[in-house]
């Protein structure tokens, strides 16, 4: 989730109640997909899960340390490898936020059933889903108070209906536990029910990484804070709940109401009016998990597009200064998802698993890379390699057991990842594929023909257009080796022919005559290429940056820099999304 810019910095409370919404929402569905794959030790695997989990949170300390800027994996991957790697991450969180949205919406509809009997579960989520649109596009995001309202809410509701789960149990006894515990074992054997439990409840972590994609608006230090409370929620309340309902209620009956789990609890153990309270609670939390969904996809989507990713139309701006269309053609996707599912939980979760377990995956892939490439890159800790290599490992299982459990799913997740990597591919490789077509039309030229010749002149004209935009290299070292790098990462992964290379010196120094003449040499090296070297005087700072992309009018996410060291003055962060390419 990436909340629109804050003018204050978020304290822990706030910012762990922004991505603790997302997150401990999870525990209203986790808990019957675990007991229909785990049956009676659902809550065993939930445990696993945590276990997981806290391996996790080394991994994003790690690199959101040391990469302390908005985006989680895209952002990742983007400063330690590859353009088209970070796209393919990009597109897998893109596919996570439609289905994390839309089953935000179908749970919490689900929930209001309760409340409203008669109600369109179906009509009703794409009634939601176009309220969040609304709000999006009028320039309404968060707000951190009614965050931690809902947050403190939602936590109150859990703790009073596991105490009075734990009543019941004193007052009824364990009679119903023991019964299914007699039950056969799902699967045929205790590894298989643990494995496929494990694969469906990973689910309950889907939102760790919210707190990653705005950690530019927490104050300093409070990101791993964040990933902590984020974890004791999951860790203790998951398998509680699970460990509950199977103590208060028969196993089929939890598989029938999987989709309201909670509220049948709070009947089962207190009578309706609990039953209303956690339905209440649940229609807050799923709203605003949606609302999470909305606002973060449209931070990410800027964000892409402005590297040039997506098509630069999504970036147009209403008077209230929304990219309306962003939150559009989301709320079309999300309304496209939810009918093909018929808002099937299993459905929409396989979906969704199948993304964000992607991302997590690509997320650890990132902080391997980030050992090996950016060994020298300051960061408050360091996760263990072992620990590194059993999370990626673990979420790997878990991404083949959903697999496993439901291949169809798997299908439904492609017709949605092809068409946007698809899309994504060609934005990469646009001027390629220009190029190619204007091979095409020269090939079949008909002189006389003026349409083709007009195509020729307007697809030349567009070309230029996208290869004109330049990009700046900082550098201050005399290194050819560094610098031949450099052009070849724009070479492969940038559409451009204008690349500034500029080193800014103190008062009274300037750069090398061998500096300057391998320069020359890389100049006629990459013909494609015009660099143009230009030497400063002072200080390199964030205010030289920022005057320097209002001066000649490139944006700062098109300049670069090597990995700084540790007697680098300035956070990331405070450089304005300058980019690390070697």
């Amino acid at each position: 989730m990436e909340p629109q810019k804050l003018r204050a910095k978020l304290g822990e409370l706030a910012s762990t109640s922004i991505s603790g919404n997302d997150i401990s929402s999870s525990c209203l569905y986790v808990s019957a997909l675990a007991v229909l794959h785990a049956g009676q030790y659902a809550w065993i695997s939930l445990l696993i899960v945590g276990v997981v989990l806290f391996l996790f949170r080394k991994i994003y300390g790690e690199v959101v340390g040391a990469l302390p800027m908005n985006g989680g994996a895209y952002n990742a991957l983007l400063n330690t490898t590859s353009k088209s790697m970070a796209s393919l991450a990009a597109s897998l969180t893109l596919l996570s936020y439609m289905a994390t949205a839309v089953i935000s919406a179908n749970e919490a509809m689900a929930y209001l059933k309760n409340i409203v009997p008669h109600l369109p579960v179906i009509l009703a989520t794409i009634g939601l889903l176009a309220i969040f649109m609304g709000l999006v596009i009028i320039g309404i995001g968060e707000s951190s108070k009614v965050a931690i309202a809902i947050f403190i809410f939602h936590l109150s509701s859990l703790v009073l209906l596991s105490s009075f789960a734990g009543f019941y149990l004193l007052e009824h006894g364990w009679e119903v536990f023991f019964n299914n515990n007699a039950l056969p074992v799902k699967h045929g054997a205790l590894p298989m029910a643990l494995f496929f439990g494990f694969s469906a409840a990973m689910l309950g972590i889907s939102g760790f990484e919210s707190s990653a994609n705005f950690v530019e608006e927490q104050k300093k230090g409070v990101f791993p804070k964040t990933l902590r409370n984020m974890w004791v929620v999951v860790t203790i309340f998951n398998p509680l709940i699970a460990f509950l309902a199977l103590a208060v209620l028969p196993i089929p009956e939890i598989e029938s109401n999987s989709e309201a789990l909670l509220s049948i609890m709070g009947n089962q153990v207190s009578g309706s009016w609990l039953a209303m309270l956690v339905s209440v609670d649940a229609v807050l939390v799923l709203s605003g998990a949606v609302l999470t969904s909305f606002v973060g996809v449209s931070g990410l989507v800027e964000r892409i597009t402005l590297d040039r990713i997506l098509p630069p139309f999504l970036l147009k701006r209403n008077k209230n200064g929304s990219t309306y269309r962003i939150a559009i053609v989301f709320f079309m996707l999300c309304v496209s998802i939810l009918l093909i599912t018929e808002g099937n939980l299993e459905a929409l979760a396989g979906v969704y698993t199948i993304a964000f377990l992607s991302v997590m995956a690509l997320f650890g892939i990132g902080n391997i890379l980030l050992k090996v490439r950016r060994k020298n890159l300051p960061r408050p800790e360091r996760s263990g390699w072992l620990s590194l290599l059993v999370a990626i490992v673990a979420v790997i299982t878990a991404l083949v057991g959903n697999i496993l459990l439901n291949p169809d799913y798997l299908a439904v997740f492609m017709e949605y990842f092809i068409p946007t990597i698809a899309l994504v591919l060609v934005m990469l490789n646009r001027t390629a594929l220009l190029k190619l077509l204007l091979r095409l039309i020269r090939y079949f030229l008909d002189p006389v023909n003026r349409f083709l010749v007009k195509s020729y002149r307007g697809i030349n004209r567009v070309i230029d257009r996208i290869n004109d935009q330049e990009f700046v290299y900082f550098t201050k070292k005399d290194d050819v080796a560094a610098l031949n790098k450099v052009l070849l990462y724009i070479r492969n992964n940038e559409h451009t022919r204008k690349l500034k290379i500029v080193s800014v010196f103190p008062e009274g120094e300037q750069a090398t005559d061998s500096f300057v003449s391998d320069l020359n040499v890389l100049d006629r090296e990459y013909p494609e290429i015009k660099i143009e070297f230009i030497q400063l005087h002072g200080e390199f700072t964030p205010k030289l940056i920022k005057q320097l992309s209002d001066q000649w009018k490139i944006p700062i996410n098109f300049m670069f820099i090597g990995s700084p060291s540790d007697k680098f003055p300035y956070p990331l962060q405070e450089l304005g999304g300058v980019r690390l390419i070697i």
